[in-house]
């Protein structure tokens, strides 16, 4: 079952962060703490006309948000699956050599974890900005449980599985790209540097696990993951959360009843169509293509609206 498994043993020796990086320092420069292509907020008219001296509040506090995420994710649900895989309590059965590899994820995210608190830590002493109230969830702790909740019992672990190793090859792409921005201020790409390193070897291991899970699954098995796929990637997808916090941060503006009118009606205007252009779609389809998954009849058919050529999914 477990043939093409490769130990990462050797490569987190030589090249985890927690092995490797020294802590990373917040500037105190001009630099930005956060990427403006990632915050519309900050380049609407309304905003650009009415309010730029918020630009810094609103991208810090967007920041906090990104490590809130970050927190959660690894926190709360990539490391619960890869624990539980390493302490072999995980209905999927996978061989030592395996379970070794996942608590190498524990650890890592556990400190990628560490290391985000610490750079908001760092944040706050340097702007003087206390955060505001921060979501509970992330899109993925909503959309792993619906997905699961369609599922027979004893193929909800398989969904988990499924679920984190999609959601671990899209936040690689994430990372690249906000690591590259030289806008930003050198710590934190160099922050961004360091977990795209972990991430990039933790997206080849939960692939060659979803391989190692998919040789051995049944067709029936197989099916019903399929009509499951496009459930989990609707919840998934989606920027219902963001906007909430972008309305929440333009109620502590000191701005008047008119711009922040205007702010509003940008933010809803705001719309990220989910179709096979879409960036993260082309990840995440890579990533089935690469652990098997979409060379399986049923799955190309339940997401054939997500594939090139087609029309806009649903």
């Amino acid at each position: 079952m477990a043939s093409d498994y490769r130990s990462f043993a050797e490569d987190w020796e030589l090249h985890a962060t927690i092995r490797t990086r020294p802590r990373r320092v917040l500037e105190n420069d001009d630099k930005l703490i956060y990427p403006q292509c990632r915050q519309p907020l900050v380049l609407s008219a309304a905003f650009l006309e009415h309010c730029p001296q918020w630009r810094d509040f609103v991208l810090v506090q967007t920041f906090y948000k990104f490590i809130n995420d970050v927190v959660i994710f690894e926190t709360e649900i990539v490391d619960n699956t890869a624990r539980s895989i390493a302490k072999n309590r995980f209905s999927v059965p996978f061989p030592p050599a395996c379970r070794y590899g996942a608590m190498t994820i524990v650890v890592d995210e556990d400190y990628h974890a560490l290391v985000a608190m610490d750079f908001m830590q760092q944040t706050v002493a340097m702007t003087g900005i206390a955060p505001l109230q921060l979501p509970a969830a992330i899109e993925l702790s909503r959309a792993i449980p619906i997905a699961q909740a369609k599922a027979p019992s004893h193929l909800r672990d398989a969904i988990e599985l499924i679920c984190v190793a999609i959601a671990e090859n899209t936040v690689t792409h994430e990372v690249a790209a906000f690591a590259r921005d030289d806008s930003v201020k050198l710590s934190v790409r160099g922050l961004m540097a360091d977990h795209l390193l972990d991430e990039g070897r933790h997206a080849k291991f939960w692939t060659h696990l979803v391989r190692i899970y998919w040789q051995t699954a049944s067709a029936k098995d197989r099916d019903c993951i399929a009509q499951i796929l496009p459930v989990f990637l609707q919840h998934y997808l989606t920027n219902a959360l963001q906007k909430d916090f972008d309305l929440q941060l333009i109620e502590h503006l000191d701005v008047n009843a008119s711009t922040r009118e205007a702010l509003r009606a940008e933010i809803h205007a705001l719309a990220f169509p989910i179709t096979c252009q879409h960036p993260l779609i082309e990840n995440i389809m890579g990533f089935l293509r690469r652990s098997g998954l979409l060379q399986t009849p049923c799955i190309a058919q339940s997401l054939e609206a997500y594939l090139p050529g087609s029309g806009r999914s649903s």
